[in-house]
């Protein structure tokens, strides 16, 4: 990807952050609130905000292009929608 340690970290960092959101949310998607809940709808909200956020500020530092940082939260949005998806599909 590139010779940078910093632009490798920030990559790795931002990605296992991307994961995190992805298992909380389908963690509480699992055990806590169906997807209609109000409360699941807030925890992806908040989680795509802050991550949105964090990816904004490696663009800003310039460890990562606008490119990438979209890609980063595209990326997040589509795994999300998935869980959203899954869980509308087997509330039917």
């Amino acid at each position: 990807m590139t010779d940078n340690p910093e632009i490798a970290t920030a990559h790795k960092l931002l990605q296992a952050d991307a994961d995190k959101i992805e298992a909380v949310v389908n963690k509480q998607r699992v055990s806590l609130c169906l997807s209609q809940c109000p409360a699941f709808e807030e925890v992806v909200d908040t989680q795509m905000f802050g991550y949105s956020k964090e990816v904004m500020l490696a663009v800003r530092l310039g460890l990562v292009t606008e490119t990438q940082g979209h890609d980063l939260v595209r990326d997040l949005e589509q795994r999300l929608n998935a869980i959203y998806a899954d869980s509308f599909d087997k509330q039917k």
